[in-house]
């Protein structure tokens, strides 16, 4: 992209990749003769450390082009990229080379599905034990396997993948993008990272509807599980629709965006007077669609925007910090707790009143009319207390670095969440370029143990992780 669009940084994008490559040689080589046996534990490890080793190389390019200079800014920018997060340090997008701009959106693009599945599926000759490695880089609730191997199931999620954003680049194209932007915003729709090509992020398109309501649908489809896509492909249509998660991940959908456009459209003097292009379709169209896209893009974890929502009424900006902890389906490219995780909770909640009264009655918690073990509802429960807690300490964290209190409980779900939009004085027209240096660690931090979902990365922190048996 460097040497199509001319940008004169292609000899250090080059020099850049030419280094990580020489020295993952020398260690592959050094190497060697280990051991590949892997257990879980060891899964864990190389896990967590994978991803560190991949920022912190992610983070050269942009180094090397001098468009950030600074280690830590071109860390989080990469961690960012990667963990699908989205937020940026950068104040000026336009003016960056489109050979590093497309490097961005690479990050996001490999991190959606996932570095080490992407190893897996790719890089068979690593030889090492797939398994422990896919249930530690993706361990959420749903354990479907699409194919025995993990390395062909890993290959079919790519695919999918793959098929998803060619299909979006030529719709967006079509639409009035040009190929640079599509490509671009379809890497990052796909991942749910909300990466953009313009400063005003989506909302530069506001006067071309049809380009906000292609990327509203390939985001539903993004924040479903990958699955269910796999399924649709093969003709089992039927199972794919009759998904509780689905449901109710539709569910949320519709009556979020219903709530939402009707605050927009009552409220229009307030909500449309913060969107630069005038309305195109109409005001009922254009309060929609802006609140259709917005829901989505915080449902899903994306992090585009057609509007500032914090300037729409007090009560949408608390409900949007809401609904950055509800994130899209499991086995999905989005981040956050998950449908799937809030579906068991509130189920298991309601049978709590029912074993309340018949204390003696076998009721457990069913999904997709099979009944769940109570490790996997002990599991969800544990997850969520922990995902609060991080949240609490993250906001606590922050508010050291003389952060306020809306800046700071906002910059901690939008992290832990992998969202990039947060409020206060980091909400959607603002970046992350404010952030102080040790901040910054702190957030991609949290943007690292949100995209690998707490306990991969936390169980290193225990110390019977580290015992031996």
């Amino acid at each position: 992209m460097s040497l199509i669009y001319k940008d004169g940084v292609t000899l250090n994008l080059f020099a850049s990749g030419v280094g990580v490559l020489v020295v993952g040689t020398l260690l592959m080589l050094l190497t060697r003769k280990h051991s590949k046996e892997m257990n879980k534990r060891e899964g864990y490890i190389v896990v967590t450390l994978g991803w560190v080793a991949m920022a912190i190389s992610g983070a050269i390019p942009y180094m090397v082009t001098n468009v950030i200079p600074t280690f830590t800014s071109a860390f989080f920018e990469t961690m960012s990229g990667y963990t699908t997060t989205g937020a940026t340090i950068l104040n000026d997008i336009e003016i960056v080379p489109k050979g590093v701009l497309f490097w961005r959106s690479t990050t996001h693009w490999i991190g959606g599905m996932g570095i080490i599945v992407l190893a897996i599926a790719i890089l068979p000759l690593l030889g090492i034990g797939g398994m422990q490695l896919f249930a530690a880089e993706a361990p959420g609730p749903s354990a479907d396997k699409l194919h025995p191997r993990i390395t062909d199931t890993a290959k079919r999620l790519w695919l999918i993948y793959f098929g998803y954003t060619v299909a979006e680049t030529i719709l967006l194209k079509v639409a009035g993008m040009s190929f640079f932007d599509a490509i671009n915003h379809a890497m990052s729709t796909l991942s749910t990272g909300g990466f953009s090509t313009k400063n005003a992020s989506v909302a530069y398109w506001n006067d071309r509807p049809i380009i906000q309501y292609i990327i509203i649908v390939f985001m539903f489809l993004a924040g479903t599980n990958f699955v269910l896509s796999y399924y649709a492909f093969k003709g089992r249509v039927q199972k794919a629709i009759q998904d509780e998660e689905l449901k109710l991940y539709f569910k949320f959908i519709a009556l979020f965006t219903i709530i939402v456009s009707l605050i927009i459209y009552f409220k229009a003097d307030l909500a449309l007077s913060t969107i630069d292009h005038p309305m195109v379709w109409g005001k009922a169209e254009s309060a929609f669609r802006h609140g259709l896209f917005q829901v989505l893009t915080v449902i899903t974890t994306t992090g585009f925007i057609t509007a500032d929502y914090t300037l729409w009424t007090p009560f949408l900006v608390v409900f949007f910090f809401g609904i950055m902890f509800l994130g899209g389906s499991a086995g999905s490219t989005s981040g956050g707790v998950k449908v799937m995780r809030h579906l068991i909770l509130i189920k298991n909640g309601f049978l709590e009143f029912k074993r309340a009264l018949h204390p003696n009655a076998v009721l457990p918690v069913r999904y997709n009319k099979k009944a769940i073990s109570g490790d996997i509802v002990f599991n969800i429960l544990g997850f969520f207390i922990l995902y609060m807690l991080s949240f609490i300490v993250g906001a606590l964290v922050f508010s050291m670095f003389q952060i306020d209190f809306q800046s700071a409980i906002g910059l901690s779900a939008s992290s832990l969440g992998n969202i990039g939009p947060a409020l206060g004085n980091f909400g959607p027209v603002n970046n992350y370029a404010a952030l102080p240096p040790l901040a910054q660690w702190w957030s991609s931090f949290l943007m690292l143990i949100g995209r690998l979902e707490l306990f991969t990365v936390l169980i290193l922190f225990t110390p019977f992780f580290w015992r031996n048996r």
